[in-house]
């Protein structure tokens, strides 16, 4: 990998019709980002469709790119994502949410200072349609979180995680290696971070590094995301998947001691 590659951020957005008029602020937020000397970052977005809708909305920034292809939700997207990004270490952010100033920052100076550490999180704030924000109960404490940890709380408290996946940096090779994103129609991003839970340690940074914006059309507010069925469903594969991993000792870094 060349000292360039090396030494960027991907961002990764997926996008569909009704949350591109978010996508201006979320930029916004990205160009407030302060990295260490010598690092950069590029903006990743990708369309879950082949509408106009947009486009309209993607900021004329050399940093950023923009693709489209057939819809099959965000973690398809995500996942096609991957063809163009360039950085060692790939963030999420949706196209509906904000990063805090430093956000980038943190993530950076954990990977950078650790390779055992595979991914980090951070806390998340709420984005209330007012303007106002509301924090989350149950975060774990800064500092790292040990292989298994994501995986015993999330089953434990009703299929809720501990750590907000929507706040995910990570290795890239990493997430290459378990396939990008769950082929889920949704929570494939907690399906990802609970197969990270089970191969590498993570990080959880206490310090604020996103506001995640509740909207009336945001997908996981709509009443099919709570569909006992599909719950039921997608809770199960996600669950077998990281009991698998964790079953074949498979490690991040090659080596690391199993807890």
């Amino acid at each position: 990998m060349s000292a360039a590659v090396s030494r960027r951020v991907t961002v990764i957005t997926a996008v569909h019709g009704p949350s591109a008029r978010f996508l201006p602020e979320a930029h916004a937020s990205l160009c407030e980002q302060r990295l260490p000397s010598g690092w950069t970052w590029e903006w990743v977005i990708q369309q879950d469709g082949t509408t106009d809708e947009v486009r309209p909305y993607v900021p004329d920034d050399a940093r950023v790119s923009f693709g489209q292809g057939r819809p099959g939700g965000p973690g398809v997207a995500r996942t096609i994502a991957l063809a163009r990004a360039g950085g060692a270490y790939v963030k999420v952010l949706d196209a509906d949410d904000r990063l805090t100033p430093g956000a980038l920052t943190r993530d950076l100076a954990v990977l950078e200072a650790d390779r055992t550490i595979g991914w980090t999180t951070s806390r998340a704030l709420d984005l209330l349609p007012d303007g106002s924000t509301a924090g989350f109960p149950g975060e774990p404490d800064d500092g790292p979180l040990d292989r298994g940890s994501v995986f015993e709380h999330w089953k434990r408290n009703d299929f809720r995680a501990p750590v907000h996946p929507a706040t995910l940096c990570v290795r890239r090779e990493l997430l290459v290696a378990l396939g990008g994103w769950m082929a889920l129609p949704a929570s494939e991003d907690t399906g990802l971070l609970l197969a990270l839970d089970a191969v590498s340690r993570g990080w959880f940074s206490a310090e604020t590094g996103l506001l995640y914006r509740k909207w009336d059309g945001q997908v996981t507010g709509q009443a099919s995301h709570a569909d006992p069925v599909e719950r039921a469903a997608r809770t199960a594969v996600a669950e077998a998947r990281t009991r698998a991993l964790a079953d074949l000792g498979w490690t991040y870094p090659a080596g690391a001691r199993t807890p």
